[in-house]
């Protein structure tokens, strides 16, 4: 561990629990269990949404690779805070950190843009009906998700590629529980201007381009919402879409009020609770929006468990 000036840092140390004494406890515990529920909840999701033949639609494709990643990025996360809260002296090798940082990129980007079909798709479904097939079809699914991975690995290893080249000479202490970029670049013994600013164009790229989209495909929505003249036909067409749009509030909501601040007056407490919330908390309320709001997912599991578990 690097304890001079001149001494290259090889460990990290995370204090983003240090100051919560006895609430360790409660919180590893606290934490566990929503990360066990997130699991559990969205690998539902995945099998039923590869399983029920009447959800092998595009919007549930896009979901279906929606929960992978939300398990793939909360588990980037999750088990490392869990063995922290244990330890006394949390450490973290400079490799696993920066490995850490790379794939919390690439799933948070994946998420993004994920978000962002599935809003395309149910645009080209409330506006644009008699195009949808040809708009929502198979090669078109895949290309978007596709894309999406293909984003996030390039922001990944952007990210990734410029800090791990930066130095990281004495300071080794990240006030936070987890390798982000702000947290790692605030200990880099050279200018970190670069970094900031790429940090920033990643954020408008990714977060801040991808929401303003979901925001216009949504105001296409509206549009043809007042256009419908029953209100039964306006609850349908907004049922369609809430599931979504509560999810994009949340994911966007937290991501960009955490990565947008101004630097200089950032508060790094702030940070930690912005960071569990959209790590911990968010990603578990995916699966209870999605299958307590949606009929046709709710059917999809009576039938699945009428199938194999009621079946005589």
């Amino acid at each position: 561990m690097g304890s001079g000036n001149g001494t290259a840092v090889t460990e990290f140390v995370l204090l983003g629990f240090s100051g919560f004494g006895p609430l360790r406890g409660p919180l590893f515990w606290g934490v566990l269990c929503i990360y066990l529920v997130t699991l559990l909840g969205n690998s539902l999701i995945i099998l039923l949404t590869l399983a029920d033949p009447a959800l092998h639609l595009p919007m549930y494709f896009f979901l279906r690779h929606f929960s992978t990643v939300e398990i793939l990025y909360t588990t980037t996360v999750v088990p490392r805070m869990l063995a922290d809260l244990l330890a006394s002296c949390p450490t973290i090798s400079s490799a696993s950190c920066f490995t850490q940082l790379y794939f919390f990129a690439l799933f948070g980007i994946a998420e993004c843009c994920l978000l962002t079909a599935m809003a395309y798709d149910r645009y080209a479904a409330i506006c644009r009906p008699l195009h949808y097939t040809t708009l929502m079809n198979q090669e078109a699914c895949v290309s978007m998700a596709g894309a999406s991975y293909l984003m996030g690995i390039i922001t990944g290893t952007t990210h990734s590629l410029f800090i791990f080249t930066l130095p990281f000479r004495g300071a080794n202490t990240i006030h936070h529980f987890l390798c982000d970029i702000l947290p790692a670049l605030r200990l880099a013994s050279a200018s970190t201007f670069w970094g900031e600013v790429g940090n920033l164009a990643v954020t408008i790229a990714f977060i801040l381009t991808p929401f303003l989209l979901i925001v216009a495909s949504y105001a296409c929505i509206l549009a043809t919402l007042l256009g419908v003249t029953t209100s039964q036909g306006r609850r349908k067409v907004f049922s369609t879409c809430s599931s979504h749009l509560f999810v994009v509030i949340l994911f966007f909501g937290t991501g960009t009020v955490a990565y947008m601040r101004p630097w200089a007056g950032s508060s790094q407490d702030m940070d930690q609770i912005l960071a569990l919330f959209y790590t911990v908390v968010t990603p578990v309320f995916n699966p209870f929006v999605y299958t307590l709001r949606n009929r046709e997912v709710t059917g999809a599991m009576r039938r699945l468990v009428k199938k194999y578990l009621w079946s005589p």
